[in-house]
């Protein structure tokens, strides 16, 4: 036999049975062409061009990837396939993948059709080559789930109908081909699936009528008032209702929901429950109030209940949140991630995050991308959010999107963790039952995001009071003769004799006749807390300034200093770490006076041994970013990681230390939903220069200042903000101490400066073991870590409580002195070391440790030794309109005799925090500190 006839004998690579194989190869050359041998780049780089007659390569002996063997191929298909024949084949591939990457942007996914969809020219036939005449030809589809072969004109209608009809998936974008084949194979396989049954078809039938049903009542009985309606985005409703059942058949026991306004009322009702009755009270001003706390409209409100479902109870939270939109999204992480970790749920299979955005807050605030960042991040990992986007297509009263945002679509932020987007039509409820399905078991599976973008449109203004015709008269003639969800789904119903013509008004008014009863409308859900786990009876009424024993017996103290300091086996630590847990060794014994930092390690440790988890997250705070911490070890040698806290007491409690993401506001977020889910674990975010939570002012205005007085809500979460003016310029000196002084009131927070290691372990020890929780806001030092003056002994850890003024520590005579200087944090040991250099007899200087609740009481007693004193001055380092005095001037003249005059010395007022020269900083530090002391005269 010869050369030629052996040749012709060979399989041809362009077979039918490989078409699979070719696909994937395909694949792999579109994303990088490097990563397919040279002889098939080449060829594929010349059928791109349209290079004719070419020749495929021959396959090699062993093929690189399985090739998926059709079950019936034809005859014809079998054969070897000529040139043209095999363009054919690789251009139906191709037209197969165009579809799957760009199909979604052909897809009828906009109700009102009012935006142009671009012209996708590779989802043309006649793009890859195809013609009319092909329509007819069968053709292998290689991966297409379904059919293995079929003419191109029902492969054409197939692909169409998979990614063009009311669902436009983006999931190509995942660079996990497992993930990929998943989606793929669910929205492929599913054109084999019934459908929904007639029993579900009825039941979303019946959601949105009471989704609709709600808002009818409303926008007739409470004329003109803010509600924020749903109407346009009704299938939100049937949403949730089937995912809170589907969750539930998956063993998930609790849900936390976080959203912002629009149709949050609807929700409140016809989901979680909230008897109709007490929202038309608060629409008529007549709920209950309570004179200590401001309380907050009506479309902030949180809701706590328990859904029964087939698959077992399950526990609905929607959270508090305020007018800052998308800034719940962390706090409800935060908040899971707690109730996992109370579960032992580690995976996320119990406990998940539910986010309903708005369209434009979505694509425009930042903490959504900082939120996405924290997702699959060890700190912070919850397996996954499920997102949904009530996409109005219009933000606020803007119409155009190129006003909103600078991306095709609102839902393109989420790409940066590869989540799959899945934009479906509102207006076909059946489609968004069904991709509520595919993303939940997508979720559960892969443990990541998964973004459901539910277009559809806003019937109403941005509230009731708004007229949108203003600004959008095209959209909103459309909107106004455009038929509501319930209306085309019940039609559509009655078209398949499902339900009779009159029977869905009939739903509406049996619906209306229950609402005003005011009796529950939620078919699964009513109010309730079963699932909360937590007890916060203990915390309610009680007050900061109650006693509580915050010393360690020494014996205690001693045996859990050295259990920390046990290293495994082997472990070669830095030459410089070595050094300081040796130091800590010798303080342990008596040896050394304690540091900071071993003083905030025995903290922790005595806290974990008596029961209590401990949770602290910044930027380098497990090493600590000025050199102090050490809470987190590294083996010199092969870089293992060891935690000596961990091994406390590792069956009852947790210790994380997290170095976080470089973010503010979404960690802070995160921590504060953490906190105020969970009360026996002392969480702490530490900022890495106290002036840095500046990006999170949001957090600290809207929920640590003011969570309680608005929504009852406790929450002891910890800040350490490092402050202290050591001449690092205008960012590095202040953590803004006036700004929480500022919004100090109704004992809402604690603002301490603590100025020794022993005030520091008993502060923090107080923090959990009084039943009081409120934000703790701590200003922390920098050079007072290692300030030789700021020590403490062994028996100030084993006895004494923290002290919220410190009187004077020299042997200073009362009777002899005329000025007393009051003062908080660093600037003390300044005015300590120039006092003993000046040996001045005349001047006592006190230290107050905790601003606020101000210390009144405390205060008095120690002014009371000083009677003969007439000039009492607050000095600080900070300019006048900054720090402490403007916020306290008032109550520090409230403790002072009538004889007594108050005097500020410090900075001059200043629009930044500090000044950048270092000389000039000492220069300004050294006049504070004379200007505190003034003359011997002025002083007699």
């Amino acid at each position: 036999m010869d050369a030629t006839v052996k040749k012709q004998a060979s399989p041809s690579p362009l077979n039918a049975a490989n078409a699979s194989y070719l696909e994937a190869l395909y694949e792999k050359f579109l994303k990088d062409p490097n990563t397919v041998p040279a002889h098939w780049r080449i060829w594929f780089k010349r059928l791109q061009a349209g290079v004719p007659e070419q020749a495929a390569p021959e396959f090699p002996a062993r093929s690189p990837g399985p090739a998926v063997q059709p079950s019936a191929p034809s005859a014809v298909m079998t054969e070897g396939l000529t040139a043209e024949a095999a363009e054919k084949q690789i251009a139906v591939l191709q037209l197969i993948n165009a579809y799957r990457f760009r199909g979604h942007q052909k897809a009828n996914i906009d109700p009102l059709r009012i935006y142009d969809r671009p012209v996708v020219s590779d989802l043309d036939p006649v793009f890859h080559g195809l013609t009319e005449e092909d329509m007819g030809k069968v053709f292998s589809t290689g991966s297409l789930i379904g059919i293995d072969q079929a003419p191109l004109e029902e492969i054409f209608a197939l692909i169409k109908k998979i990614y063009c009809h009311t669902i436009g998936a983006e999931y190509m974008h995942i660079t996990e081909t497992a993930e990929k084949r998943w989606i793929q194979s669910y929205l492929e396989g599913a054109q084999d699936d019934p459908g929904p049954s007639v029993e579900l078809q009825r039941h979303i039938l019946e959601r949105l009528t009471a989704a609709e049903g709600l808002e009818r009542y409303l926008h007739t009985n409470y004329v003109g008032q803010k509600r924020f309606s749903l109407e346009g985005g009704d299938s939100l409703i049937p949403l949730l209702d089937n995912l809170i059942l589907y969750a539930g058949s998956k063993g998930v026991g609790e849900i936390v929901i976080g959203m912002a306004h629009r149709g949050r009322l609807n929700v409140l009702v016809n989901t979680l429950g909230k008897l109709p009755r007490d929202l038309f009270m608060e629409f008529e001003g007549q709920h209950e109030t309570d004179n200590k706390r401001s309380g907050d409209v009506k479309y902030h409100l949180g809701f706590s209940a328990d859904g029964d479902t087939p698959g077992g109870p399950v526990h609905i939270t929607l959270a508090f949140n305020p007018s800052h939109l998308e800034i719940i999204d962390p706090v409800v992480e935060g908040s899971v991630r707690a109730r996992q970790q109370r579960r032992k749920d580690w995976l996320g299979d119990e406990v998940i995050p539910v986010l309903i955005h708005g369209d434009s807050a979505f694509a425009g605030q930042g903490v959504v991308m900082e939120t996405f960042n924290m997702s699959q991040s060890r700190g912070f990992f919850t397996g996954g959010t499920l997102h949904i986007v009530i996409n109005n297509q219009i933000g606020f009263t803007t119409s155009n999107p190129l006003d909103t945002r600078s991306t095709v679509y609102c839902t393109d932020v989420a790409k940066m963790v590869q989540a799959p987007i899945f934009h479906v039509n509102g207006d076909d409820p059946e489609a968004v039952i069904f991709v509520t399905r595919l993303a939940l078991d997508y979720r559960m599976t892969f443990k990541k995001d998964v973004v459901i973008d539910l277009v559809c449109y806003r019937r109403q203004g941005h509230n009731e009071a708004d007229e949108p015709a203003v600004t959008q008269p095209l959209m909103y003639q459309k909107i106004r003769s455009h038929p509501t969800v319930r209306h085309l789904y019940a039609e559509r119903l009655a078209a398949q004799n499902i339900i009779a013509s009159e029977e869905a008004d009939r739903m509406m008014n049996n619906y209306r006749q229950t609402l005003e009863q005011g009796t529950n409308v939620a078919p699964y859900a009513e109010e309730g807390a079963r699932s909360s786990r937590v007890n916060w009876k203990p915390f309610l009424g009680t007050q900061w300034d109650q006693p509580v024993e915050t010393e360690v017996p020494l014996p205690r103290l001693q045996e859990l200093a050295a259990h920390i300091q046990q290293l495994p086996k082997g472990f070669e630590l830095h030459s410089r770490v070595g050094h300081i847990l040796a130091d800590r060794r010798k303080m342990a014994a008596g040896a050394l006076p304690i540091d900071w930092g071993f003083a905030e390690t025995l903290a922790y440790a005595t806290l974990l041994n008596e029961g209590f988890s401990v949770r602290l997250t910044g930027q380098d705070s497990g090493r600590g970013t000025f050199f102090h911490r050490h809470a987190v070890l590294y083996n010199q040698k092969d870089g293992q990681v060891y935690v000596p806290l961990e091994q406390v007491n590792p069956v009852q409690t947790d210790f994380s230390i997290i170095d976080s993401l470089l973010s503010e506001e979404a960690v802070l977020a995160f921590e504060y939903g953490y906190a105020a889910t969970e009360p026996n674990t002392l969480v702490i975010w530490e900022a890495q220069f106290g002036d840095f939570v500046n990006g999170a002012q949001v957090v600290i205005d809207q929920f640590l200042a003011s969570g309680e007085a608005k929504w009852s809500r406790l929450c002891g979460l910890v800040l350490f903000l490092p402050h202290g003016y050591e001449g690092q310029g205008p960012e590095h000196s202040s953590a803004r101490l006036e700004r929480f002084l500022q919004l100090c009131a109704e004992d809402n927070i604690q603002v301490c400066v603590p100025t020794t290691p022993g005030q520091m372990f008993h502060m923090l020890r107080r923090q959990m073991l009084r039943p009081y929780r409120k934000p703790l806001v701590v200003m922390t030092p920098k050079s007072l870590l290692r300030h030789r003056l700021s020590v403490s002994s062994l028996d100030e850890f084993c006895s004494g409580a923290f002290r919220l003024v410190i009187g004077e520590v020299d042997d200073i005579k009362p009777a002899m002195v005329n000025r007393v200087i009051l003062c908080a944090g660093k600037v003390y040991y300044d005015l300590l070391q120039a006092r003993r250099e000046q040996k001045r007899q005349d001047v006592a200087i006190l230290r107050l440790e905790q601003l606020y609740p101000f210390p009144q009481q405390q205060l008095e007693r120690e002014l009371e030794r000083y009677r003969k004193a007439r000039e009492i001055v607050w000095c600080q380092e900070e300019p006048q309109n900054q720090g402490a005095w403007d916020q306290l001037h008032r109550p520090l003249q409230g403790c002072l005799s009538r004889n007594q005059s108050l005097h500020y010395t410090g900075r001059a007022s200043s629009a930044a925090p500090a000044v950048g020269y270092f000389n000039l900083h000492l220069e300004q530090q050294r006049a504070v500190v004379e200007e505190a002391f003034g003359s011997m005269k002025e002083s007699q």
